[in-house]
């Protein structure tokens, strides 16, 4: 079984890379720096490296990448730079994500494709009409407006959600949504709820980046958990988070 990691070399991405090996997976991951891997991943032999910005790959090229994937992860998300924040390209992880699914759906599988999208919990699941606050719902609305890769988010998980349903021959698809991103050394108690239980924009929780690559690498290893939460959007936080 092979998973197909975009964004591998980012903060959650390597990250998540170290835990499927440590699985006994077959990693492919598709880097434009594969620099940025530590050496103790680049030179795992499970591993292989695509050299390559994902949005340049033919669709030759990347159907080729996808075609003996049994899974596909994207960590790709945008440089919390002045560039990486307002520059190109704005649709970075919509396009990752539409350009990856259509691929496989190409190579036309003999079962679903598992695919999980990282995302964000400032991101409601329109698919259940969760309940927002006006309060929320216009702060966020003013960040759509003015920082790009909220959009790109929410486009994202929307786009799964509009071309993926129940039943599809090609993807199943599961979009995971931590709330603000922090570092940690280790694995700790989290919990999974599958709307927000908080306001990531008045009362925000945290959840820690080594949770959230361990929370994907439970859903693609047990098929208990992918079943409960496919065709979902599980919001992840680090338990006890204040």
């Amino acid at each position: 079984m092979t998973v197909l990691v975009a964004g591998a070399s980012g903060a959650t991405g390597r990250l998540l890379v170290d835990i499927l090996l440590g699985h006994g997976r077959r990693v492919r991951a598709i880097v434009r720096s594969p620099a940025r891997l530590p050496a103790s991943l680049r030179e795992h032999p499970r591993l292989s490296i695509v050299h390559a910005d994902l949005l340049d790959l033919d669709e030759e090229a990347m159907a080729r990448h996808v075609e003996d994937c049994t899974a596909i992860v994207s960590c790709l998300g945008h440089n919390p730079t002045l560039r990486g924040l307002f520059g190109p390209p704005r649709r970075l992880v919509t396009e990752a994500t539409s350009r990856l699914c259509e691929a496989v759906r190409r190579c036309r599988p003999e079962r679903p494709v598992r695919f999980v999208l990282m995302n964000t919990a400032g991101n409601r699941n329109r698919g259940i009409a969760e309940p927002v606050a006006l309060g929320e719902r216009l702060a966020v609305g003013l960040i759509r407006l003015l920082l790009p890769p909220h959009r790109d988010n929410e486009d994202a998980a929307a786009w799964l959600q509009a071309w993926f349903g129940p039943g599809d021959t090609a993807i199943e698809w599961v979009v995971v949504r931590p709330d603000s991103l922090t570092d940690a050394d280790r694995v700790t108690a989290y919990d999974v709820h599958p709307s927000p239980i908080r306001s990531a924009i008045f009362d925000p929780g945290h959840t820690s980046r080594i949770n959230v690559a361990h929370f994907i690498g439970e859903l693609l290893a047990d098929d208990l958990a992918w079943r409960r939460w496919a065709l979902r959007m599980p919001v992840v936080y680090d338990s006890g988070a204040k």
